[in-house]
Formats: structure tokens, sequence, C-alpha cells
């Protein structure tokens, strides 16, 4: 697992231990990344996000992706398009309200692994598991940040 200063490997595995738990309900898939800053909206950011983990790369386009710059204090969850056409507009308000709370009481890990189930129960109602399921997504929690993706994308070899 990847140092991050917000979590301990410990607190990391009960994360994943959660997701793991969740996907065992629902044939969603979950994600949870962190970084330290969001320069851009939290939302705008997460789809950038959603976009390089592929994680629209899903039999039924059922995953979602809880993003967390924890520097910066924002987050946001977003669902791929076959979740997206079946949740009332403002479904995710509820558990970004919940996480923010746990989140300012100083109980990150706590706030995250609430958002995990509450995603998890949400998915297993509009995609419930499935006998033949498998795990289409890694289970661990993501780490980059947005410098990290700027120096990627510049290629030292090119010419201008």
């Amino acid at each position: 697992m990847k140092p991050v200063p917000i979590l301990s490997e410990e607190q990391q595995l009960k994360i994943v231990e959660a997701i793991v738990k969740a996907e065992y309900r629902t044939s969603g898939e979950i994600r949870v990344h962190v970084e330290p800053k969001c320069k851009t909206d939290p939302v705008s950011r997460a789809v950038k996000v959603f976009d390089r983990l592929e994680m629209y790369d899903t039999a039924a386009r059922n995953g979602v992706l809880i993003y967390l710059a924890y520097e910066t204090r924002v987050c946001a969850i977003i669902g791929d398009v076959a979740i997206n056409e079946v949740i009332p507009a403002g479904f995710w308000d509820g558990i970004l309200a919940d996480m923010q709370s746990a989140f300012a009481a100083g109980s990150f890990t706590e706030g995250i692994i609430g958002a995990v189930e509450a995603v998890g129960d949400a998915l297993s109602e509009f995609f419930p598991y499935q006998s033949d399921d498998v795990n289409e997504q890694p289970d661990e929690i993501s780490f980059f940040d947005e410098d990290e993706e700027d120096e990627e994308e510049e290629d030292p070899d090119e010419e201008d």
C-alpha cells in the first residue's frame, strides 16, 4: 500500500475491506480515489479520474467512484452511465453530506467507509449481486494527483 499522510496502512486495509464487503451485495464496482489537492471542480476532477482508472470498462457500466482531495477538503461521487440512467438527480448528495460530516468531526476513515457502505446499499438495490459476477475493477484505493498526471502527459523526447 502506498503511504499517504491522511491514511495509515491499517486504515487503507479497512477501506478496502469495506469495498470488498459492499461489492458482495452488488454487481456494481466501487472505487475510492484519494489525492491531496483538487485544482478544479471536484465533480469534473472525479470524471477525469474515472476515465484514467478506466472505470467505464465494466460489462454493466455500473461503476461508482468516491473521489476525495484531503488538503482542499472536497469530494465527489460519480457513477457510470447505467447508474445515471436509474438514479434520480441529487442521489449522491446525502451520502456526500454524511461523508463530509464525518470528515468535519475528524473521522476520515469512517467517513469513507460509511460512503462505501451507502454506495454498496444503493448499488445493491439497482444492480443486485449476480451468481456469475466477477470483480472487474481493483478494490485498492488509487492515489495519484493532477501534478503526476501533468508529468505523465509531458513527453521529454517531443520536439516543439
